[in-house]
């Protein structure tokens, strides 16, 4: 039997950047290390360094895939979290079709064979300290809410800890690989799911207000060929997200003129 010869060609790579402003206040939690007395019920991540809140990549990410997988109608076959709860176990969907967008942008758990390694890879994101006025005291405001008793109509008051409307976090950056030549359609795809959530939210509490951002001020940059870093083009600067999605055939055809199959297949 004739040994199987398995490859990969990274063909480019596209890099968004740009920045994150919250058009409301942004919660993003992180688990409290311990029970204070007046402590917050609900306190931000952050940066363990200089004490600012952060947008995680990872919940960029996750979010942008759950919104794109209600949008396709996909099954939610792996828990990543298991709980006896069920309202707190985690469900995703993944699968083993090579055509499967969901799983090819986003990827899959380490048990489940897949056709290439994830496409999207998205970073954290720092807050800009510079977008907040003076009088922010440690980056954030605390927002008070009350549970009320529909039975006795008892008020259950909490704090919660957000980031103030009108930050901005930056620099953001999505880095996009291209292994085949349908990467190049899928790219269209990242940025219909950042539409998603702009029209959505980001972090906790939505419902209640909170999480409401905008992509602002992005630029695209490819990366292709063999000499990668002297083939760059960055012909899309400073737009903002409506623009690239109205632009989205113009963007496609601009990545496909750039990246080529290896052999020119």
């Amino acid at each position: 039997m004739a040994k199987q010869v398995r490859s990969l060609t990274v063909l480019g790579r596209v890099v968004l950047t740009g920045q994150i402003r919250a058009v409301t206040g942004l919660h993003i939690g992180t688990s409290k290390e311990a029970l204070e007395i007046g402590g917050l019920d609900m306190p931000v991540v952050r940066n363990p360094a200089n004490r600012r809140p952060y947008i995680p990549g990872s919940s960029l990410k996750g979010k942008m895939r759950s919104l794109w997988e209600k949008v396709l109608g996909k099954n939610f076959s792996t828990r990543l979290k298991d709980d006896p709860d069920p309202a707190k176990q985690v469900w995703i969907h993944t699968c083993d079709d090579p055509r499967c967008d969901v799983c090819a942008i986003y990827g899959t758990t380490g048990d489940t064979m897949k056709e290439a390694p994830t496409r999207l890879v998205v970073r954290d994101i720092p807050l800009d300290p510079d977008s907040l006025p003076e009088t922010v005291v440690d980056y954030t405001e605390v927002k008070w809410e009350a549970a009320i008793d529909r039975v006795t109509s008892a008020a259950s008051p909490r704090q919660m800890e957000r980031v103030p409307a009108g930050a901005v976090f930056q620099p953001m950056e999505l880095v996009y690989t291209i292994y085949t030549v349908s990467d190049v359609e899928r790219f269209a795809h990242v940025l219909t799911a950042l539409s998603l959530v702009q029209d959505d939210y980001l972090g906790g509490q939505g419902s209640r207000g909170s999480g409401k951002v905008a992509f602002e001020n992005l630029t695209l940059t490819l990366k292709a060929g063999r000499d990668y870093q002297e083939h760059t083009d960055d012909r899309f600067q400073g737009r903002s997200l409506a623009d690239l999605l109205s632009a989205q055939k113009e963007v496609v055809a601009w990545i496909r003129e750039h990246v080529q199959p290896v052999g020119g297949a």
